[in-house]
């Protein structure tokens, strides 16, 4: 596990440009990331399932922590925290729980918050988000 496990210690490998701006309806993420991506780190796309291949809740609040919190263990064992992350991809069934995502998301990610693209999937039965990731490990 990396030394640095607390989320609010900011990864010098990844940083918001001076100037960087974006509009004022934007949701919590970067516009722009620079990024030194000689330890560069992707996990699969998560979903809210457990050890033994239980779906997690049945909410898109349940299933969005869940998920995260799935995200969370890949990423420790590579040594990275969220707080190295600097792409994520998410995969939503409905996007009509894009504001519900955004509240759960928000209170987890810390800054500079990633760059990120969002779409409406068909996912596997059962699930409503799948969240991918990519991290720069920051040097120890």
């Amino acid at each position: 596990m990396s030394k640095r496990a607390d989320k609010d210690i900011p990864n010098p490998l990844k940083r918001r440009p001076e100037g960087a701006r974006q509009h004022a309806t934007a949701g919590p993420y970067s516009p722009v990331l620079e990024v030194d991506a000689q330890r560069l780190v992707v996990i699969s796309g998560q979903v809210a399932v457990d050890l033994d291949g239980r779906v997690i809740g049945g909410t898109i609040e349940e299933q969005t922590r869940a998920t995260l919190g799935n995200c969370t263990d890949c990423l420790a064992t590579a040594g990275c925290t969220l707080g190295d992350v600097f792409k994520v991809n998410i995969y939503l069934a409905d996007l009509g729980h894009w504001a519900s995502f955004n509240e759960i998301y928000e209170k987890v990610m810390p800054e500079p918050l990633p760059v990120r693209t969002a779409v409406q999937a068909i996912l596997l039965p059962g699930y409503l988000v799948e969240i991918e990731m990519w991290a720069v490990k920051a040097r120890e």
